[in-house]
Formats: C-alpha cells, structure tokens, sequence
C-alpha cells in the first residue's frame, strides 16, 4: 500500500491489535500495538493501513455501507463520500499537527442495514491505529429523563462539536477511544446578552480512565468560536453514567460591561450558593451574580437531597 508492506494482526484472546509496516526505503520496520477489547461496530469500524504527516488510509470493517468525510468546523457543508475499494479508504486528510486549527476532518461512517439499520456515525483520527468515536448528549429537556449520548450526525450535534472540535488536538497519542460533547445546561445571560451553553466534553480511553473539560459557550454570530475551557480534570468520572452531577463556574463580563460570576449544573442541581465576595443563592441549576473581576467567589451546587457539589476545576 503506497509502497509500505502492511501486515494487520489481531490476538483474540486479548483483543488487541498490531500494524506492522516496511516503508520502502526506511531504515527499519516499525509496529503500532493498540487496545481493542469490548470494540463495538463504531470503535472497530475502521483501522490505519498507511500514514503520513498529512492523511492516512483506512481498511474499513466489513460492515461498512457507505463512508465519506466532513468538516466538524463546517456544520453546514455535506458529507462528502467516496468510495472504499475491498475497504481501503484512498487517502483522507488529517487534522493537522501544528498550526491554528481552521478545519477538523472526520470520516463519517453508516453501517450495513443488516447490523444496526440506518446507524451512521462519525470518527476521527486521534494518531492512534484506530480513530476516535465521536457522540452528543444534548442539552436537559424540561420534565425529560437524563438526556443519553448520541451519534453526532444531527444538526444540532454537528454544531456543538464545531465549537468543540479544536480541543480534540490536546487528545491526540492517548489511546482515546471515544469523546461525547454534553451540553449539560443553558443560561439565559443578563443584560441581555442572549443563551450561553455549558458543556463537558468527555473523552474515555481504552484503558479506562477519562478526562473532560469544560467549556462555558456565549453566544457567538457567525463562523462557530470555540468556547472557554473553565475547568478540567484529568482521571476521572465526571460527565459519565457514574458522575451525572456537574457544576462549574466562571468569570464573564457583559456587553454592557459589568462583570459577574457564573455558575451552572446539570439537571439534578436545584440551587446554588456563591459565597467570598459575593453572597447570594439562586433557586435551580444555573447562576449569574455582578462581582468584581478580582473578588474570590466560591461556588456550591446542591441536589434536591441537600447533597453539595463542588465546581469542576
């Protein structure tokens, strides 16, 4: 393939994959080992056959129907597709390594109607031997059960991850095996500066543990803008089935101009305190307080059993 000899190896009593390689002209082989176990028809749907500094080659699964690629930084645009002979993808293009992040390609992936109808879904090239899945929560419905991650194929879902995307970069080399993009909740801003989003973007590995972090989303006009990363947390539960209890804060200062403390938890968190410099309390999940740039402020969020919640961070 592209003049490298590729030979693909999987071990089926632990699951783990291999791609050895002989470039012509290199100085030696190389070998790429990587975790597979518990793949499932999104996160073993394809696996790197070449690479290069600025695109690589897919071997599909069999189970692919159809494939082509987008840009999560360009909600609006297609899928492009193309097609993949005896499963090899021609050459797609990477993010790139370096360099202001202006594009963010993703393959975008629809499984055969005789696995899972109608189930299409996007990944993306993280340098690992097989890509990362991509899903969205979306945001608390009013009344609604806890919201569950979804493929980020809808509108609604490619929007969030264009804000989203470019923190991606800072995952790359770390065995992720997939990324899920919760807006855990929205917040009407004063002086009416419109409705910011909250979002944890949560990325699980193979091995296990998770990171996330948080992003506080103002109102952006046009191109989407990346949001503010307010918090992050390195092994951890958070923003996953068995840590549904988020609440983070931050700084942010009006059109207008004055200045206030914000604060935000999911949907469980029924009032929440700032104490320091300011001191209030606001019935339900979200808060927003004038305090002076430099006041400390100390957030605390309580469910409706008076458990307490300290902010992410």
């Amino acid at each position: 393939m592209d003049g490298t000899a590729v030979v693909l190896l999987h071990d089926a009593a632990t699951d783990w994959v291999a791609r050895y390689t002989e470039a012509a002209g290199a100085a030696r082989p190389t070998l790429d080992i990587a975790r597979a176990d518990d793949a499932s028809v999104t996160t073993a749907a394809a696996l790197v056959l070449t690479r290069t500094p600025t695109a690589v080659r897919y071997l599909l699964a069999p189970w692919i129907a159809q494939a082509g690629t987008r840009d999560l930084l360009r909600p609006a645009e297609a899928t492009r597709p193309f097609t993949a002979a005896d499963g090899v993808t021609p050459p797609l293009t990477v993010p790139a390594a370096q360099g202001p992040c202006t594009s963010w390609p993703v393959l975008s992936l629809r499984s055969s109607a005789q696995i899972v109808e109608r189930h299409a879904f996007l990944v993306t090239d993280l340098g690992e031997p097989s890509p990362a899945h991509l899903t969205y929560t979306p945001p608390p419905g009013s009344g609604a059960p806890s919201r569950q991650p979804r493929e980020a194929v809808g509108r609604s879902a490619l929007d969030s991850w264009a804000r989203s995307a470019c923190l991606l970069a800072d995952l790359r080399g770390d065995g992720v095996r997939a990324v899920n993009d919760w807006v855990y909740a929205r917040q009407t801003l004063p002086d009416r500066a419109g409705t910011a989003a909250w979002v944890c973007t949560r990325a699980d590995t193979w091995r296990g543990p998770g990171s996330v972090r948080v992003q506080f989303q103002p109102p952006a006009a046009g191109r989407p803008r990346p949001g503010t990363v307010v918090a992050e947390r390195q092994s951890t539960a958070a923003c996953s089935r068995f840590g549904q209890h988020v609440v983070a804060a931050t700084r942010w200062r009006s059109p207008r101009g004055p200045w206030y403390a914000l604060a935000a938890g999911s949907r469980h968190i029924v009032r929440i305190r700032l104490s320091g410099g300011v001191s209030a309390e606001v019935r339900g999940p979200v808060a927003a307080v004038r305090a002076a740039p430099g006041a400390p402020v100390r957030v605390t969020g309580y469910q409706s059993d008076g458990t307490s919640l300290a902010p992410l961070g």
